[in-house]
């Protein structure tokens, strides 16, 4: 690394500028975090699937699976 004075103070001067832009963009950051706290979108509720669903969905399960073990037991 150079240690000439003048390239010492420009790099400072450069980290300095960056330092700026990179806290400019932090505030505007926490200033949307807290623009939008109160006006979040409500909490989505969990899904729930009835009996009926469920045994459909069991049903084409298993119709898979003695699919899958016939073809299995074929080979």
């Amino acid at each position: 690394m150079k240690s000439d004075p003048s390239f010492l103070r420009a790099a400072l001067a450069g980290y300095e500028s960056r330092l700026a832009e990179i806290d400019r963009a932090m505030a505007d950051l926490r200033h949307q975090l807290k623009s939008s706290a109160g006006s979040g979108a409500a909490p989505q509720r969990k899904r729930t699937m009835s009996a009926a669903a469920r045994r459909r969905i069991a049903a084409a399960q298993k119709k898979r699976w003695a699919a899958y073990k016939k073809a299995k037991a074929a080979k």
